[in-house]
């Protein structure tokens, strides 16, 4: 198998949800299923908070500014593509927190094929380096209730908001591949399209995200790995107090081959009873910051989940440390409900929509 790499931009006004579809793409795509993804973090953020320099009043200017983002930008996507080469992995999925194009939506169009020149660049060799752009609408645009979800030090205001928006748009219309998730739904849902998208420009089926929940008798792990392939995956979901009731806090651990991925995440609901949910990579520094908050009315929910296709459909079954007798079964795919199961498992009942088999009351009761 040759290697094959695809590089995917992420791009959109503030408040769009790229963080989230980061946090997702790294549970997504994972080593055990045989893929390397290499992040290419926002190269402006980076400098301002950094090295401290930015279009600020004495610092420099706004045109000034994107040759030092440019020059950064265009260092570390050689860097990426040396990686990508270099990995042992032969599924390589390169994502770029913004890129190049994002520069054009803060300058003028000639300004920015000068800063291109500078480097020996220009718009069509730039284009040719992205095989996909997927632009998140912001949630300025359609979604303004969550605006300030997940960020408190935004500063941008709804009307700026969406004027970044729709320059960012504009600055990238001109790739072929150029995608925009819109707001059209809930997060949920434009998040499963962003996936969806990726995996359309992967040339992959794309997942079906409905599924069915049942409650199993425990089954013999090692015949799943064996006869079924079923790849396991470590996790452990934390709990956190609370200081807003409208919202629920929780970080995750989860075994990525040989390393751990670490995740925040924080469900709230709008006034209009909407559901908004927002999630972040973050440091093994930061998971351990936040385990000091855990709520200790709840315990850490640990599972294993083995994840295989059969018949059409994708499986997954969560096996928890405190039962030695029952298991937790997801059909994923085209009808779920009645999809067709290995003959080795034997379901008990369907608990779908039994809340009684969510995890935080699992963190609360530790009994299937």
């Amino acid at each position: 198998m040759s290697k094959k790499i695809t590089r995917i931009v992420l791009t959109g006004g503030p408040a769009a949800g790229k963080t989230t579809l980061i946090s997702r793409i790294l549970k997504e795509f994972t080593q055990e299923d045989g893929w390397k993804v290499i992040m290419i973090p926002e190269t402006a953020t980076e400098l301002i908070s950094g090295f401290g320099i930015g279009p600020f009043p004495g610092c420099m200017s706004m045109l000034d500014f994107q040759y030092y983002v440019t020059e950064d930008q265009l260092h570390k996507e050689r860097l990426a593509l040396r990686a990508a080469e270099a990995v042992p992995e032969e599924k390589v999925l390169v994502i770029y927190d913004r890129a190049v194009f994002d520069n054009k939506a803060y300058i003028s169009d000639e300004e920015f094929r000068a800063v291109l020149a500078h480097f020996g660049k220009t718009e069509e060799e730039m284009y040719a380096g992205y095989d996909a752009v997927l632009h998140l609408v912001s949630c300025a645009k359609g979604a303004e209730f969550a605006y300030n979800y997940g960020n408190a030090a935004r500063y941008e205001s709804v009307e700026q908001a969406r004027a970044i928006d729709d320059n960012t748009i504009r600055a990238w219309s001109g790739h072929p591949a150029l995608r925009i998730i819109d707001n059209s739904v809930d997060f949920e849902d434009k998040i499963n399209r962003a996936i969806a998208a990726i995996y359309r420009v992967l040339g992959q089926e794309v997942p079906d995200q409905e599924k069915s929940k049942f409650l199993i008798a425990m089954p013999d792990v090692k015949m799943l790995v064996e006869k079924y392939g079923a790849v396991p995956t470590e996790m452990m979901q934390t709990y956190l107090t609370n200081a807003n009731p409208l919202a629920e806090r929780r970080v995750r651990q989860q075994r990525n081959g040989t390393e751990y991925l670490y995740f925040y995440t924080e469900k709230r609901v709008g006034e209009d009873g909407r559901r908004w949910v927002t999630e972040r990579p973050i440091s093994e520094k930061e998971y351990i910051r936040y385990l000091m908050e855990s709520d200790l009315t709840l315990r850490a929910v640990r599972k294993t989940k083995y994840r295989f296709h059969y018949a059409g459909h994708v499986l997954e079954i969560d096996v928890y440390p405190f039962s030695s007798e029952r298991a937790v079964l997801f059909a994923y795919g085209s009808g779920h409900e009645n999809a067709e199961l290995p003959e080795e498992l034997e379901v008990l009942r369907d608990v779908t929509d039994d809340r009684e088999y969510k995890n935080r009351r699992l963190a609360s009761t530790q009994v299937l």
